[in-house]
């Protein structure tokens, strides 16, 4: 029998590849509002960071996620993330 293929995604801050399960979703809604996806369900454009707050830092400093949902986000919001991401995967 032909074995499940396990979809990859590069992160935004590390540019490693890794299963999408491992990877935290920053997803720019509809409404144009950014925020992290930890389901991973949200509709909206998406790009994927490891859940380590480093790789967002990284991420931030580069503007690889500003460019992957294609518009600005401001320095709140990346403050917001982090702490997020601070409080959902503390070690």
């Amino acid at each position: 029998m032909a074995q499940k293929k396990i979809p990859v995604r590069m992160c935004a801050g590390c540019s490693e590849h890794k299963p999408k399960r491992e990877l935290v979703r920053v997803v720019r809604t509809p409404e144009g509002e950014v925020q992290l996806d930890l389901t991973g369900k949200k509709s909206g454009r998406g790009a994927y960071v490891c859940p380590k707050p480093d790789c967002l830092k990284k991420a931030r400093k580069a503007r690889r996620i500003e460019r992957a949902l294609d518009c600005t986000i401001p320095q709140e919001v990346y403050d917001r993330m982090e702490q997020e991401m601070e409080q959902a995967y503390e070690p």
